[in-house]
């Protein structure tokens, strides 16, 4: 009798391989398709961006695939934004641990960014160069985003709901009162450009140098008040998927981040980037380096992008809520996250001291 049942149970067994090719394939169901379009408006020839579709954490493995997309808005030249677009990447990809799955990447991911900010601000100010960029550095993987930036490109999330999300903070110190305090708590000073006879004008600055920023990459002429340690968040979309803008402060300082996302809704990437420029153009005249890269995350039964909210909607269905959750969240919650297009929120940081990094 036990004998009959061994040979039942050897029976059942499946192959290895053919368990192997099952769950690759399940991958390929569940994985959203992206698609990407860029468009731009030169002013000033500061404005850099990258966009990657091809990286693999498995070099060889295309299971394994990722994809880049990132700003970098120059200022005081270009140097800083060319190098930190050649470097910013494989830094950040060296950094990272060798040999994990994707659970453990995607959670060692946050730190890895960090210290990749770090080292490609180090590698930049010992040229000695003055310049100094923006960074927004956007990783997707599958239904994964994890955002890093410093300064004010800014990157938003759009979800098929109609509801707009920041994926970033601005360090602007004109409207960020906490990086205004940690500026001058640290013993920095934070004032407008004065003029002759004492009148103040412009956005608030940090002296000396009176960079507006209160973090970038470079700027060695700035002091030890401006950090390059990027604000990062990691979220996950439900499998509806969503929209990502991101943009310099050429579209910001034009458009609000819902009059960008109302914008371009039911457009594809391309021509999304592409109304999004134009309407910031519209608004407010060339300025300013103007730069757009809309990613659409896409499910993999639906090639549309995120269409306008219809007039009457299922407010459950709608909802954007962002959860604070830790990494060994059950995967029945995740499951009941994407049945009502939640956005999990997986990590977040923006402390400013590398120490509580």
């Amino acid at each position: 009798m036990a004998s009959g049942e061994g040979r039942r149970r050897h029976h059942d067994l499946v192959p290895l391989a053919a368990l192997l090719k099952r769950e690759m394939k399940s991958e390929k169901m569940e994985k959203p398709t992206v698609r990407v379009g860029h468009a731009a408006q030169s002013k000033k020839g500061e404005d850099y961006f990258l966009i990657k579709t091809d990286c693999q954490r498995v070099p060889g493995n295309s299971s394994s695939s990722f994809s880049v997309f990132a700003i970098f808005d120059g200022h005081n030249g270009n140097a800083a934004a060319i190098f930190t677009r050649e470097h910013l990447l494989n830094h950040v990809l060296g950094a990272l641990p060798r040999g994990l799955g994707r659970d453990e990447w995607l959670q060692a991911l946050p730190r890895a960014l960090v210290a990749g900010f770090v080292k490609t601000d180090k590698e930049f100010q010992s040229r000695g160069e003055t310049s100094g960029t923006t960074a927004t550095f956007v990783i997707v993987d599958r239904w994964t985003v994890t955002v890093a930036s410093v300064g004010d490109s800014r990157c938003i999330l759009d979800t098929q709901g109609g509801a707009v999300t920041s994926l970033t903070v601005d360090h602007r110190l004109e409207e960020n009162i906490e990086e205004r305090e940690r500026v001058t708590s640290s013993g920095g000073e934070v004032g407008r450009l004065s003029i002759v006879g004492g009148a103040e004008i412009g956005p608030l600055r940090c002296w000396p140098g009176g960079l507006c920023l209160s973090r970038s990459i470079g700027d060695m002429d700035v002091g030890e008040f401006i950090v390059p340690i990027p604000y990062v968040k990691q979220v996950k979309l439900s499998k509806a998927g969503g929209r990502l803008i991101i943009a310099s402060d050429g579209i910001w300082d034009a458009l609000s981040s819902e009059m960008a996302a109302k914008s371009c809704r039911g457009l594809p990437a391309e021509l999304a980037a592409m109304q999004v420029v134009k309407e910031a153009l519209r608004t407010r005249g060339l300025k300013d380096d103007t730069t757009c890269i809309v990613v659409d995350i896409i499910p993999p039964d639906n090639e549309l992008p995120p269409t306008p909210p219809p007039p009457k909607r299922n407010k459950l269905r709608d909802l954007l809520s962002f959860r604070k959750s830790s990494r060994d969240s059950a995967s029945k919650l995740s499951k009941k996250l994407s049945a009502i297009n939640i956005v999990e929120e997986l990590f977040e940081e923006g402390s400013a001291m590398l120490a509580e990094r």
